[in-house]
C-alpha cells in the first residue's frame, strides 16, 4: 500500500497512465543490482539470468498465457507493435481495422503500411453505441488484423476484448491487443479474450521501468511473423557461439535479437512481485473503486467540471478524464503540475489515473486543486 512507495509530500501523482513512480522494492532492486555490478561486474551473470526467468514467468501468470515461452521481453508496446506488422505477409489491398482513437503507437506503425498496398481503417469510438459492433462490421474477407486497445488512453474507455477476439478467431483475422493501459491494474486473460498478440509496456500501471516491455505471440502463429532482426540471443542455441548452423528460437526468444536489458529485467520484476503479492483482483477492486469516487466528486461539480469518461461500470479503468468549464485545459494542467498535482492533459481535458495505493484523501485534494484554479 502507501507505505511500498517514497512519493514526496508534496506531490499528489494522478499520472500512472503515462510514468509511475517506482515502488520502494523496485528502487531497492535496481540499487542492489548497480552495487553489485560495480563490485562483481558480470561474475554472477547465472543469476540475473535467473531473474530474467522469473520475470517472464511474472509476465505470463498475468496475462495467463499458457506458458512463459510465449512471452518476449522487448524495449517498448511500440516496437512489439512493430515486430507484428512488419512480420506479417501482406498483400496489396489487405487491411487493418483500429479505432480512430488509438494512441499514435498503435496507429502510425499500421498507417506506415500504405507503402505495401496496405490500408488502415479508421472505426471512430465515439460515433454512436456497440463500438466492438461497428470494428466487426469495418472487417471483410481483406481484413488480416484488428488491433486495439484494451483500454483507450485518453478517457480510459474500456474496450469489450472477448466478443472482439471470438470474432476474429471465427472469421481468420489476427487479433492484437495494446495492454498498456490495463496490465498491472485490470486482470488479463489472453486465452480468454483470445489474442493472438499482445503488448505492454512496465512503466505504466506495472510500476516498473521504461525500456522493459512484454510481448505475447500465440504459439500456434508465431512463426508466420518474418524476423527482420537478428543476433546471438534469437537463435536455438544462444549460448553455442561457435555453431555455424542456426535456428531461430522456437519460443518468444526469436524477437530478442540481443543482449537482454538487465537492469530493467530486474527492475520490472520487483515491480510485479509487489503486484503478485498484494493480488491482481485486489488491486483492480481499489482502481476501480478510486475511479468511480473520482467521478463522483467530477459530477458534485457539474456546474464547473464536465466529465470526459464513459461512467459505466463495465467500461471503467484507472483512468478519470474531465474537462473544466469556461477554461483553457493546458493552462489548468500546467497550474496543477505546479501545485504538485501530477496528471496530464489528455483528450481535450484533464487526466487524472490513480492507482491502487493512492488514497480518498489525495483524490478529494486534487479536486479542490483544480477547482481552486479557476
Amino acid at each position: 500500500m502507501k507505505s511500498d512507495f517514497a512519493l514526496h509530500d508534496s506531490l499528489i501523482y494522478l499520472n500512472h497512465a503515462a510514468v509511475s513512480p517506482w515502488p520502494l522494492c523496485t528502487t531497492e532492486a535496481v540499487q542492489a543490482f548497480a552495487s553489485e555490478n560495480a563490485a562483481y561486474g558480470a561474475a554472477r551473470y547465472l543469476d540475473w539470468m535467473q531473474v530474467e526467468s522469473e520475470l517472464r514467468c511474472r509476465l505470463a501468470r498475468l496475462i495467463n498465457a499458457p506458458h512463459a515461452e510465449d512471452i518476449s521481453i522487448l524495449k517498448s508496446t511500440s516496437e512489439a507493435l512493430s515486430v507484428v506488422a512488419y512480420g506479417l505477409d501482406w498483400q496489396p489491398g489487405d487491411n487493418v481495422v483500429i479505432f480512430r482513437q488509438e494512441f499514435p503507437s498503435n496507429r502510425l506503425v499500421w498507417e506506415s503500411l500504405k507503402s505495401r498496398g496496405v490500408e488502415t481503417r479508421l472505426v471512430d469510438l465515439w460515433s454512436g453505441e456497440q463500438p466492438e459492433q461497428r470494428l466487426m462490421s469495418a472487417c471483410d474477407e481483406r481484413t488480416r488484423v484488428v488491433s486495439v486497445s484494451s483500454v483507450q488512453y485518453a478517457t480510459g474507455f474500456q474496450t469489450a476484448l472477448e466478443p472482439l477476439g471470438r470474432f476474429c478467431r471465427r472469421e481468420n483475422i489476427l487479433f492484437c491487443v495494446d495492454a498498456i493501459q490495463s496490465l498491472g491494474a485490470i486482470p488479463f486473460d489472453v486465452q480468454q479474450v483470445h489474442a493472438d498478440f499482445v503488448m505492454a509496456d512496465g512503466h505504466k500501471w506495472m510500476l516498473g521501468p521504461e525500456g522493459t516491455a512484454l510481448f505475447y505471440s500465440r504459439g500456434e502463429i508465431r512463426d508466420r511473423l518474418r524476423l527482420n532482426q537478428f543476433g546471438w540471443h534469437m537463435v536455438q542455441q544462444p549460448g553455442d557461439f561457435d555453431r555455424e548452423s542456426w535456428q531461430p528460437s522456437h519460443t518468444g526468444t526469436r524477437f530478442e535479437c540481443g543482449s537482454p536489458n538487465m537492469l530493467g529485467v530486474h527492475a520490472l520484476n520487483a515491480s510485479l512481485r509487489l503486484i503478485e503479492q498484494t493480488g491482481i483482483q485486489k488491486i483492480h477492486k481499489r482502481v476501480i473503486k478510486n475511479s468511480k469516487y473520482l467521478i463522483e466528486l467530477v459530477k458534485q461539480h457539474r456546474n464547473r467540471l464536465s466529465l470526459l469518461s464513459v461512467p459505466e461500470p463495465e467500461r471503467l479503468s484507472g483512468i478519470v478524464t474531465f474537462r473544466v468549464n469556461d477554461a483553457d485545459q493546458q493552462t489548468i494542467y500546467r497550474a496543477l503540475m505546479r501545485n504538485g498535482v501530477i496528471c496530464a492533459n489528455r483528450g481535450g481535458g484533464i487526466r487524472f489515473s490513480p492507482h491502487f495505493y493512492t488514497t480518498r484523501k489525495e483524490i478529494r485534494r486534487a479536486i479542490e486543486k483544480t477547482l481552486n484554479q479557476t
